[in-house]
Order: structure tokens, then C-alpha cells, then sequence
């Protein structure tokens, strides 16, 4: 199995039943013009590993999670991180890493806690399309 650190691409962990967050792996794909994303879901073998070794609880998926130089960023932190660097407008983004992480963080929660009743939740994870596996780890 391949680890964390073993891959030099920045890794994004999402919760792969949850429409929201696929929904928003496809949107970085599409805007990821030098393809530099990694993706798994928070409930794959890699994606618990990554867990259990960052003693992150297994039973709160309510996180977006970016790995990147060797460390783990979460949350709005990790999403402003993703939208730096993708194509666009959308590095723009990146200015409201000014505002007080516990602000951003209680805003991200708000979506994070009522993702499943306003987005909806699928029976099993989302699987890539087969010009997108390369991008995902197990």
C-alpha cells in the first residue's frame, strides 16, 4: 500500500459518500490544469491510514483534508490551499485566509454539519470516471 509520504503530489481527503464533497473533487479536477492533485476518499484503506497515523478520528468525516510538503491541513484552511492553487479566478480565494481561522472554520462547519441533508448522501462511494483513476490512490 502506498503512504502518505511517499507521494509527492499534494493529497486531498474527502468523504466519499457525500455529494457535496464529490462534487467538489470533479470541480478541482476541472480546474487543475497541471493535473499536481491527488485524491482519496476518507474511507479507503489509504484514506483511514491516513488517518490513524495523523490520530485524526475515523468516525468525524466532516473534514476536507489536504496533505501537502509533509503536512495536514484541514478544513477552510485546506480548501483556501486547494483554490491557490488552481486555474482561474479562483486563487483569489485565497484572501480569506486574512480572516480569523476560527471564523472561517465555524463557517465551513455550519456546511460541513448539514452537507448530507442539503446535498444528499450516496448508498457507496463515488467512483472516478476511467480517464480519472490515475488521480485517485486506494
Amino acid at each position: 500500500m502506498i503512504e502518505w509520504n511517499e507521494i509527492k503530489s499534494p493529497v486531498i481527503l474527502f468523504d466519499g459518500v457525500c455529494n457535496l464533497c464529490c462534487g467538489s473533487v470533479q470541480f478541482i479536477i476541472k480546474r487543475d490544469k497541471k493535473k499536481q492533485f491527488r485524491f482519496a476518499s476518507l474511507q479507503s484503506k489509504f484514506g483511514k491510514n491516513v488517518l490513524y497515523q495523523f490520530e485524526l478520528n475515523e468516525n468525524n468525516m466532516n473534514s476536507f483534508i489536504l496533505i501537502e510538503d509533509g503536512k495536514l491541513f484541514t478544513r477552510s484552511t485546506a480548501a483556501l490551499k486547494v483554490a491557490k492553487q488552481l486555474s482561474g479566478a479562483w486563487k483569489m480565494m485565497y484572501v480569506f485566509i486574512l480572516v480569523p481561522a476560527f471564523i472561517r472554520n465555524y463557517m465551513y462547519s455550519v456546511i460541513a454539519n448539514k452537507r448530507y441533508k442539503w446535498f444528499g448522501k450516496k448508498e457507496e462511494c463515488w467512483l472516478p470516471t476511467e480517464n480519472m483513476k490515475n488521480l485517485f490512490l486506494g
